[in-house]
């Protein structure tokens, strides 16, 4: 008889080690926070009588809302053109192949770091309370929070130019400025155009929702119309801000898959 070769054992599968630990974790979180399913259960007819307060929008007013509108896109966009100007200025230092030195690199990667962690509603309470209602601390929070992501996008970015295109221009006696310049920017030009396409996207959402901190536009407008329960014209805002956010959403899309 010839000797036959014993099978390879069969492969260990994970998969209810791993479905296991999630269902413990979800059991854990229902506990810790005293999740009750029963009390939502029941809730449902008193959400569903909620929403249906909103079923019968008032855009008696429209002219007013549009005006809103505009004054909350251009607080998104002062806030993404000041993310621009910050991020422009620091995302080279915050690169490795860029940067001045260690110092200047970990210096600029730490003001990055302190903008992205600073979330946006936090800030527009601390502006709204130093500078007033309006919206211009909603575009101060705004620039000040997406400065931190467009900083790292750029200077990741940069990190990825390739080393012969730098050189070259340091060859001919290029200073460091002139580098950023001449072989930094305008290889990732498209990359920088399509972030900030994102941030501009991005901004345009929270500047409806920093209304409701008194950062003024819409948002705030909204504000006081669920504050004093009148729920038609809540309606019309909320239909309002959802169709320029998908008009955003669309638009944005289109300008990034061409720039690609």
């Amino acid at each position: 008889m010839t000797n036959r070769t014993p099978l390879p054992r069969k492969p260990f599968n994970p998969t209810p080690v791993w479905l296991s630990a999630w269902i413990a974790v979800l059991w854990l979180i229902v506990v810790d926070l005293d999740i009750s399913f029963q009390a939502l259960a029941w809730g449902l007819a008193d959400i569903g009588e909620y929403f249906g307060r909103y079923g019968d929008p008032d855009f008696s007013d429209l002219s007013r809302y549009l005006k809103l509108l505009a004054q909350t896109i251009a607080t998104a966009i002062w806030g993404t053109f000041f993310a621009l100007v910050v991020a422009f200025a620091l995302a080279p230092f915050a690169a490795r192949n860029l940067t001045t030195g260690p110092r200047a690199y970990r210096i600029a990667r730490e003001i990055l770091s302190f903008m992205r962690a600073m979330p946006d509603l936090l800030l527009a309470l601390i502006f709204v309370a130093a500078m007033g209602l309006g919206p211009l601390p909603g575009s101060l929070a705004l620039g000040v929070h997406t400065a931190g992501f467009l900083g790292k996008f750029f200077a990741e970015s940069l990190e990825r130019v390739d080393p012969g295109v730098i050189e070259a221009v340091r060859a001919v006696g290029g200073d460091h400025t002139q580098v950023v310049m001449y072989a930094g920017w305008p290889s990732i030009l498209r990359e920088a155009l399509g972030y900030t396409l994102y941030i501009m996207d991005r901004n345009v959402r929270m500047a409806a929702v920093l209304g409701l901190v008194g950062a003024g536009g819409i948002g705030l407008a909204l504000h006081d119309t669920l504050r004093l329960f009148k729920y038609d014209e809540s309606a019309a805002l909320i239909a309002v801000i959802l169709a320029t956010l998908l008009a955003f959403d669309y638009l944005s899309t289109w300008l990034r898959g061409k720039l690609q």
